[in-house]
């Protein structure tokens, strides 16, 4: 067993949260998946910032990167991972091996070529990668899928399987266009995906609001849809300082207004009611038994 997976059993099974009293019980972690209609308006930089913003509020975060192609939180973060879920589907290391730890302690799962596998698994392989994902399940309370942006099938499938979809958009007419038809075709495949808006590089809450009423409106308008807005994040220069640094901005500015704005709005997840409750999926388990019957 690798340095790097002691330090991950050591952690979830750590004081920081977690009770050894309630070893064995489920803990049924809240599955999100973050999305976009379009590339380019920072969606895998928020994930991984709204990520660190839930842990430092006592959250217990897993950060999936299921962006096929595109995937890299890890290069935001500027490690380079040692394994990815491609390990895992090939038997060679498991889930505690292939899960890394990157700022602040977060863990995550580097997608990698491994994503394209996935969907392409045999019965017991299938089984097999379940039975994995479900053993740091138990000890999460967020699971985040970093989804690739716009319309892939294999994007749809995280979707439409879990708890709810934070869709990021951005002023840009083509961004809320794109942002819209995401929710529009996820709809027509399942009516029961709960949907909140992330607003990014806005200038203010003034255009925030204007930019999600666009979305909400047409949404209530064809669909019959409520889609509440989570909250925005401010055009902030040090946001691509801190890629070029390799650093979330959150670690590297945690005084700026992007930084302000991110833990503001995990404060707000974290506090206001659920779009619907675990129960209807069961966590994990119920995430799986949908994502499955969705990927054969």
């Amino acid at each position: 067993m690798s340095d790097q997976a002691q330090a991950l059993r050591q952690l979830v099974t750590s004081r920081g949260g977690f009770d050894p009293q309630s070893s064995g019980k489920e803990r049924n972690a809240r599955i999100i998946t973050v999305s976009s209609g379009k590339g380019g308006v920072g969606k895998s930089n928020f994930t991984l910032n709204f990520a660190l913003a839930l842990k430092s509020l006592g959250r217990k975060v897993l950060i999936f990167d299921a962006d096929i192609g595109m995937a890299n939180i890890d290069v935001l973060m500027g490690i380079r991972a040692r394994y990815s879920l491609y390990h895992l589907l090939k038997g060679e290391r498991d889930i505690f091996e292939i899960i890394e730890l990157g700022t602040n302690g977060l863990p995550f799962i580097a997608g990698g070529s491994g994503m394209a596998d996935l969907f392409s698994l045999s019965e017991n392989d299938l089984d097999y990668f379940t039975s994995q994902v479900e053993r740091i399940a138990e000890e999460m309370d967020y699971i985040i899928f970093d989804t690739g942006a716009g319309l892939s099938k294999e994007t749809l499938k995280f979707i439409t399987a879990a708890d709810e979809c934070l869709v990021v958009t951005t002023p840009e007419p083509t961004s809320i266009t794109d942002a819209y038809a995401l929710i529009k075709v996820v709809h027509g495949l399942e009516k029961d995906v709960a949907f909140r808006l992330v607003i990014n590089r806005v200038n203010g809450e003034s255009e925030s609001r204007q930019v999600a009423d666009k979305i909400s409106l047409v949404a209530k308008q064809f669909l019959d849809m409520d889609i509440p807005t989570l909250g925005y994040l401010s055009d902030d220069a040090h946001v691509m300082q801190a890629v070029k640094k390799q650093v979330p901005f959150s670690a590297a500015f945690p005084g700026c207004a992007a930084a302000r704005d991110v833990q503001a709005l995990a404060m707000r997840y974290i506090n206001v009611p659920q779009l619907r409750s675990n129960g209807t999926l069961s966590g994990i388990k119920g995430f799986m038994h949908k994502w499955l019957k969705r990927a054969k």
